[in-house]
C-alpha cells in the first residue's frame, strides 16, 4: 500500500541543518516533531515558565497542523516531555485548553534535559486525517 507523503516546514532553519520535516503527512498519517518553545528569531520564549512554554508549543503546533487540513481533534496521540516533573500541572493546565474535549493518548515523560538548559518542554503529536469523534 502506498499513501502520498508530504514534508511540511515549521519555520525552524535548524529543519534544514539536521534534515527533518516539522510535520510528514503519509495518506491519513500525521507526525509532528518533537518540537520545544523557540521563536523564529532563534530564542526560548518563556524562559522559567513551563505553562508559557507548552502554551507557546500547542499553540505553534495546532497552528501548523490547521492550515495545513488537519484538526486538533484529529490528534490521537501527544508525548510531552518535561525537565521538572513539579511544572506537570501547568503543562497540564496548557494541554487541557487545547485537548480537553478530544482526549488523545497522551504521555508525560520526565528527562534530564533537552536542547538547551532553558527549554523545559517538548512536544511530540500523533494524528490521523478523518479521526474525529
Amino acid at each position: 500500500m502506498e499513501f502520498p507523503r508530504t514534508n511540511i516546514h515549521g519555520g525552524s532553519s535548524f529543519e534544514d541543518v539536521a534534515g527533518y520535516s516539522r510535520i510528514a503527512i503519509a495518506g491519513p498519517f500525521v507526525f509532528v516533531s518533537g518540537t520545544t518553545a523557540v521563536t523564529p528569531e532563534g530564542t526560548v520564549y518563556g524562559e522559567g515558565d513551563a505553562y508559557g512554554q507548552a502554551k507557546y508549543i500547542f499553540t505553534k503546533l495546532v497552528s501548523l497542523l490547521e492550515e495545513n487540513g488537519v484538526s486538533r481533534e484529529e490528534v490521537v496521540k501527544v508525548n510531552i516531555y518535561a525537565t521538572d516533573s513539579g511544572e506537570n500541572m501547568n503543562i497540564t493546565k496548557a494541554y487541557s485548553e487545547f485537548f480537553a474535549e478530544s482526549r488523545p493518548a497522551c504521555t508525560w515523560l520526565g528527562v534530564k534535559q533537552l536542547n538547551r538548559p532553558s527549554q523545559m518542554v517538548e512536544i511530540e503529536m500523533q494524528a490521523i486525517i478523518g479521526a474525529k469523534l
